[in-house]
């Protein structure tokens, strides 16, 4: 991806005419090396900002509100697991949706609250500390970063396309909270959660109920689009398979290059509006 992203500044310097911003395209490169060299201080205080943006744009439940009253006390012994700190909050919307953040900031909706018992939540709870300690949100942070840098460097050319890309640079915070998950990573992030249920005194019932839910929501409207496919996953859990080392060599590669085809053809598109901004 970095060497992608570089290549997309290279060719922009090679073409740079009189309406590209050479400062900006300095910055977007700078941005683009920094991506893969951010330390944990500067991952964490990047998905702190994307949390207060978040926070900032949604009703969060106040001390005194059932929802709150109710995470706080499923949540009262988690407040470190596995040497991480988390912080939980829930917000006052219909919505059925939960994020985490590499800050250990999570959130949770309303309408998943209405949805789930205490022994579901405690499994979305855990499968959102899954991603966490995965170190799954810590690459969507960097995979974040990278694609502010290409888009600083399309607006570095002063042009209608540049206008409209810079317009985009604001949206990191929101490029976290909907991040996408590969299929390998929902499910590390699902065995997490069950085994957060099993420390906890439950078993994968719950996890599987939860799941259920979740399908069953999923063909009345869209939900959840970090959280693919929660019928496959459900029968996952219901055959038994949570453990993290199920999945063969061969479908973690496929995983994986299905993830690394979307993210390419992303930036191809990146690349296609800004030559055409050229003509």
């Amino acid at each position: 991806m970095l060497r992608s992203v570089l290549l997309v500044f290279f060719l922009l310097l090679l073409t740079a005419c009189e309406d590209t911003n050479i400062p900006m395209m300095t910055d977007a490169a700078a941005d683009a090396v920094k991506a893969i060299t951010l330390d944990d201080a500067s991952v964490s205080r990047l998905a702190r900002l994307a949390a207060e943006d978040a926070d900032g744009k949604h009703r969060v439940a106040p001390p005194d509100h059932p929802y709150d009253i109710r995470l706080r006390r499923l949540t009262a012994a988690h407040g470190a697991v596995e040497g991480r700190n988390f912080s939980y909050k829930a917000y006052l919307t219909k919505e059925v949706n939960a994020f985490a953040l590499a800050d250990g900031s999570i959130r949770v909706y309303g309408g998943l609250m209405d949805l789930m018992n205490d022994r579901e939540l405690l499994f979305v709870l855990g499968h959102e500390i899954g991603h966490v300690v995965k170190e799954h949100v810590r690459k969507k942070v960097v995979m974040a970063y990278a694609a502010s840098a290409v888009k600083k460097g399309l607006a570095a050319q002063e042009n209608e396309v540049g206008t409209i890309a810079g317009s985009l640079i604001g949206a990191f915070g929101e490029q976290l909270v909907n991040a996408q998950f590969s299929q390998h990573e929902e499910r590390q992030a699902d065995s997490f959660g069950v085994a957060f249920l099993q420390a906890v005194g439950h078993d994968a019932t719950a996890a599987i109920t939860a799941l259920h839910k979740l399908a069953d929501l999923a063909r009345q409207h869209t939900f959840l689009s970090s959280h693919p496919d929660p019928e496959a996953r459900a029968k996952r859990l219901l055959q038994g398979k949570v453990s993290d080392e199920e999945d063969s060599l061969a479908s973690q590669i496929l995983a994986f290059a299905k993830e690394a085809i979307r993210k390419l053809l992303n930036l191809i598109g990146a690349i296609i509006a800004w030559l055409l901004s050229l003509f």
